[in-house]
């Protein structure tokens, strides 16, 4: 079975379709008889524990009695060391894959699971602004749709996009927008922590668990128990840890390094990465079980150059944020010459270059609107080529126009240049993803993030 066939990829125009993978679970006999559950979760519990998500009264449930998984093969019934057994019929059973309308006992108790898919028609919504994410174009409406669709439910969602696109914002979206709005929203950057800290970041450590743990600590599964857990650079995670992650994910139970004790903990997971996972999986880089329970939903962020319809949308919905934080200063527009500029430029750090560029501009304005001599140098003197898709500036080509400069002055302008047209090429080179660039670049990731804020990329 290839990736392909076990997720359903959205938000690409040509496929209008949102299929979500739901289940009903109804009690036929029994102590809670005519009860009936509707689960989104990939992952069912059966028992008398309050934590489970089918709590049932019978007396001869165990606390934790069977599950329901839902696998790429199927829907797998799993008895979980119960006292009293899990029965399909006469025969006792340990594992049995269930098909539909397949009736099984648990105690004194009947039930059957009955596949409660969705299959929605994806029509653009009519709003051009949910949560803090804007846009009119087709693509962005369709994903506001798909949030409204997804966000009060407890699917796990896959969002891909290049840099900065938006994706934490989607995901705050679909965090604010969902029953768990009163929740925390815990972000963890699994590209930034230090390989050897990361299993600690996520799952929490004991005291002494390791050099420096001088103290016990929850992970960002526990912090953001009730709540929403948004794993950024989700393809970052080092391979050796994708199992501890899946087992979180399929069990919503952490154990902190160096402890023996297990934590239940109630999470929604959203995760995030400009990386392609089917490549990664087909590379071996990326574990397909955990590719398979991070997109239940995936949704794909169209990176700016393809929304060039939503700039002035954007704009002035950025100045305003931007000019809020320079004391309140009014600035309302860009002149056409800025948005000539803008419509012919490539976007490599997509709409937070934008933002970048943006806030830059709005100290060295004296009107309410941006003209060419506010924005950044290494942009007002880029020309674009439309082949390369990159910006190329002329101060590399020529030495005309520095050549009447003093020596220290000339020589920052042409590092600047070359700075900026290098990291504008590596990005590009390496589709939007920091880390990859960095290893092209022989960099340390956080000299290319700085040097990438640094000339307003992203």
């Amino acid at each position: 079975m290839t990736t392909s066939d076990i997720t359903t990829t959205l938000a690409q125009p040509s496929r209008r379709q949102l299929h979500i993978r739901r289940g009903r679970l109804t009690c036929i006999s029994g102590p809670d008889s005519g009860q009936s559950w509707l689960v989104d979760h990939d992952i069912l519990k059966i028992g008398s524990l309050k934590e489970s998500n089918i709590v049932l009264s019978d007396s001869a449930v165990s606390r934790l009695h069977a599950e329901v998984r839902r696998t790429p093969e199927g829907v797998l019934l799993v008895d979980a060391g119960s006292t009293n057994g899990t029965f399909v019929g006469p025969i006792r059973v340990r594992e049995v894959f269930l098909t539909p309308e397949t009736q099984f006992r648990v105690g004194e108790t009947e039930l059957v699971f009955t596949p409660a898919d969705e299959v929605i028609e994806i029509t653009p919504s009519e709003k051009s602004e949910l949560d803090s994410m804007v846009g009119h174009a087709t693509t962005m409406r369709e994903m506001f749709s798909i949030i409204e669709r997804v966000a009060p439910t407890d699917l796990t969602v896959l969002v891909t996009g290049e840099t900065g696109t938006g994706k934490e914002l989607a995901s705050r979206a679909l965090h604010n927008l969902s029953p768990r709005k009163g929740g925390l929203l815990r972000v963890f950057d699994c590209g930034a922590a230090p390989a050897t800290l990361i299993e600690a970041e996520l799952f929490g450590h004991e005291k002494g668990a390791f050099t420096g743990a001088t103290h016990a600590r929850e992970g960002v599964f526990e912090q953001a128990d009730r709540g929403t857990l948004f794993l950024d650079e989700i393809g970052e995670l080092p391979l050796e840890l994708q199992p501890k992650l899946l087992r979180v994910l399929e069990q919503r139970e952490v154990r902190r390094v160096g402890s023996g004790r297990i934590r239940p903990v109630d999470v929604r997971v959203v995760a995030a990465t400009n990386r392609n996972l089917r490549e990664e999986v087909e590379a071996g880089r990326f574990r397909e079980d955990l590719y398979y329970r991070l997109a239940v939903v995936e949704l794909e962020l169209p990176p700016l150059r393809q929304r060039l319809e939503d700039l002035n949308l954007l704009i002035q919905h950025l100045l305003k944020r931007a000019s809020a934080r320079c004391g309140g200063k009014r600035v309302e527009g860009v002149d056409d010459d800025v948005m000539a500029l803008f419509q012919s430029y490539h976007w490599p750090g997509n709409v937070r270059e934008l933002n970048n560029v943006l806030e830059r501009a709005v100290p060295f304005t004296d009107t309410s609107i941006v003209s060419l001599d506010a924005l950044p140098e290494a942009l007002r003197t880029s020309q674009v080529s439309p082949e390369l898709g990159l910006a190329s500036s002329p101060e590399l080509a020529t030495t005309a126009s520095v050549a009447d400069m003093p020596f220290k002055d000339a020589k920052e302008r042409l590092i600047e240049a070359f700075e900026r047209q290098y990291l504008l090429d590596l990005i590009e080179r390496n589709g939007g993803n920091v880390s990859r660039a960095a290893r092209a670049a022989d960099m340390d990731r956080k000299s290319i993030t700085r040097l990438l804020k640094k000339h307003g990329i992203r």
